[in-house]
């Protein structure tokens, strides 16, 4: 079983810059590739942005790719998720996610191929 532990959020004022660290039990860490997802109230989760198990490849959803960005660390066994210039309607939890995926470049970004979550990470961001 693989735990996932987010960190990280908080309240913070619209323009502020965040940065959202998961730290994984997974071991290999490498041999999985990483997500990032938020959850609106009342909405599904949605992808923010993937990244690959070798961390080469990554895909940030195109409508926030100017302000947000994922990488990881294979050796701290961490993937993160950098925001800047944080507005209002990025409010929400936030997950990340570890997915068993088959090659070192592929970016997983469908919720339902990822096996394991954590338990989220509340945002806040006051105008």
């Amino acid at each position: 079983q693989v735990q996932l532990v987010e960190s990280g959020g908080g309240l913070v004022q619209a323009g502020d810059s965040l940065r959202l660290s998961c730290a994984s039990s997974a071991r290999p860490f490498s041999a999985y590739g990483m997500g990032w997802f938020r959850q609106f109230p009342g909405m599904e989760r949605e992808l923010v942005a993937a990244i690959s198990q070798n961390g080469r490849n990554t895909y940030v959803v195109p409508a926030i790719s100017n302000r947000f960005s994922i990488s990881r660390d294979n050796v701290q066994n961490t993937v993160t998720l950098q925001i800047k210039n944080l507005k209002p309607e990025d409010t929400a939890i936030y997950f990340c996610a570890a997915d068993r995926s088959e090659g070192v470049w592929y970016v997983s970004t469908s919720q339902y191929e990822y096996e394991y979550w954590g338990q989220g990470t509340q945002v806040s961001v006051s105008s």
